[in-house]
């Protein structure tokens, strides 16, 4: 069975916003990033930094961790939300779980703090228990499963839910993607790597594609996506995809860009669509220069001169292995509003860089995620039919 368009008929999200689909929309549309200046970072843990943290929330009965609760949150949010817009479960509903860095408060507490946890709180921490949990609560019984693929988790989830749906493995997916892991330690690596800055506000320090970016802001995120074929109003549909890797570096992209290049070509063919039929690139754009460079390349290589290119990261910060699924989420609920909630340009940058809040055009959004160590994925969305 060949690849056909999914629809993404229910959204939930839990961002450094808040908790919420409508605060994630609001937060998007006000032009202000969700990062706040926190206490307690740095090699001492005596410096601030500017940080896009999930705040306290959720229900208590979900676990101990913000983790754990965003999870579900963002799950249950899209469930709802999906039945709301007509959905209804299938026979198997499948549940795939997108996480590279699991439950990291808890974690930390289990090797720094007390080490001697009861069995049944020990087992709570494993990648598979909340996956297992959630299927309990609402009886599913499809496939259950997490991917990690860096920060390329969010897209490399949508394209193996797309894959189940394909293949008739499951009648519908729910999709989340989670990474609350800003714990001091976390961040102080990557400001180390050099990627990462904390000692700035968002739209001074993370300016992709324009002039002056230093790198980006980080964030946390737990976004949630119902995907099916059964729906009534559907915000999105993705058509296809494709992944790659350049097995090149474990964090640079490989300047020859072929592996890059190959996934985008590949993405298109497998929608089924021409390069010219694409509006918008919602790019991976973490405000680096080698990403800079590479994604506008593709942009000026591949795609019409029509075709704007964005990135989220200002404003709801790089979500690491959420980041490609909360950016899905911009688009899919900016089909549905009519409006793209991007950042405001503030400075001299690509001539094809969209610029703030900006009615959406006809055509299609290719999403484009390279997860460091070279996992490359694109997404090709489109609106609703």
């Amino acid at each position: 069975m060949g690849s056909r368009e999914i629809d993404i008929c229910g959204i939930g999200a839990v961002t450094g916003y808040g908790w919420g689909r409508e605060v994630l929309w609001e937060g998007l549309n006000s032009g202000k990033p969700a990062a706040t200046l926190e206490g307690g970072y740095g090699a001492n843990r005596d410096e601030t930094a500017w940080v896009a943290k999930v705040p306290d929330g959720g229900n208590p009965l979900d676990g101990r961790s913000r983790f754990a609760r965003a999870m579900r949150a963002a799950a249950r949010e899209a469930i709802a939300d999906a039945g709301d817009r007509g959905w209804r479960p299938g026979r198997k509903v499948g549940l795939l779980h997108a996480v590279v860095l699991g439950e990291v408060d808890l974690w930390r507490e289990f090797y720094l703090e007390q080490q001697n946890l009861k069995p049944r709180d020990y087992l709570a921490l494993m990648p598979s228990t909340p996956m297992s949990t959630f299927m309990q609560e609402f009886g599913f019984h499809g496939p259950a499963m997490n991917v990690s693929a860096m920060c390329a988790s969010g897209n490399a989830g949508l394209l193996t839910a797309k894959a189940w749906l394909d293949a008739g493995i499951v009648d519908d997916v729910v999709f989340v993607a989670t990474d609350l892991s800003l714990v001091p330690e976390n961040v102080l690596h990557f400001v180390r790597l050099g990627v990462a800055i904390t000692d700035a506000e968002p739209l001074d320090a993370c300016r992709p594609f324009q002039e002056g970016s230093r790198g980006f802001s980080m964030g946390e995120a737990s976004v949630s996506f119902v995907l099916s074929r059964d729906t009534d109003r559907p915000y999105a549909r993705t058509l296809g995809g494709a992944m790659s890797h350049d097995a090149h570096h474990v964090t640079s992209i490989d300047m020859c860009l072929d592996q890059v290049r190959g996934c985008f070509q590949d993405a298109l063919a497998n929608a089924g669509v021409p390069a010219t039929a694409v509006r918008y690139l919602n790019a991976h754009g973490p405000g680096t220069r080698q990403c800079d460079r590479a994604e506008t390349t593709i942009l000026e290589e591949l795609f019409a001169p029509r075709t704007g290119i964005y990135s989220m990261k200002p404003l709801v910060g790089h979500c690491q292995g959420a980041a490609s699924a909360v950016e899905v989420a911009a688009a899919a609920l900016g089909y549905d509003r009519g409006v793209l909630p991007v950042p405001p340009k503030v400075a001299p940058g690509h001539p094809q860089l969209v610029n703030g809040r900006t009615p959406v055009e006809d055509g299609l959004t290719v999403k484009s995620s390279l997860g460091m160590g070279g996992h490359n994925s694109v997404v090709v969305l489109g609106p609703p039919a």
